[in-house]
């Protein structure tokens, strides 16, 4: 797969920051989205990076977690879980949809549009260097960090 630009972006995070993606050029991202703070499989994901945080910083990588929740949920989900990064927030799925990380999925026998469990890590110039669509969460953070590594 031949490298192409990420999806620039600028949306509000926790710690009181806006989060410009063209921003941070020069460093590697990893940009983790998942469908909803404080359920089970966004809880473990979540919880997998927070644990390998200083693993991907000692590999020159920041990451981020992004899901359509409002600023406060993320501010308490960051809170609960004690993150070492920040939570970007877009409610109105600017960069889901840049990404193209909506689906319609179906729970309980109704089809809903949510987001699917996506990670991507951007290298230093700004490109998408791997991606990983409809992730399952045991061994995920890991398998993205041997990639940050690897970079």
């Amino acid at each position: 797969m031949s490298a192409h630009p990420a999806p620039d972006f600028s949306l509000a995070a926790t710690g009181d920051q806006t989060v410009t993606l063209s921003a941070l050029r020069g460093q590697k991202l990893v940009l983790y989205f998942y469908p909803k703070d404080n359920t089970p499989g966004c809880t473990n994901e979540t919880r997998d990076f927070a644990a390998l945080h200083a693993d991907f910083a000692a590999a020159g990588c920041r990451v981020y977690g992004l899901s359509r929740d409002s600023l406060r949920s993320h501010e308490n989900f960051k809170v609960k879980l004690t993150l070492p990064f920040e939570l970007i927030s877009d409610p109105e799925e600017k960069a889901c949809e840049a990404f193209g990380v909506m689906k319609l999925k179906n729970m309980y026998g109704k089809q809903l549009r949510g987001i699917e469990r996506s990670t991507f890590l951007i290298d230093a110039g700004g490109d998408i260097a791997r991606e990983w669509r409809g992730v399952k969460v045991p061994g995920h953070a890991e398998e993205v960090l041997a990639a940050a590594r690897a970079l």
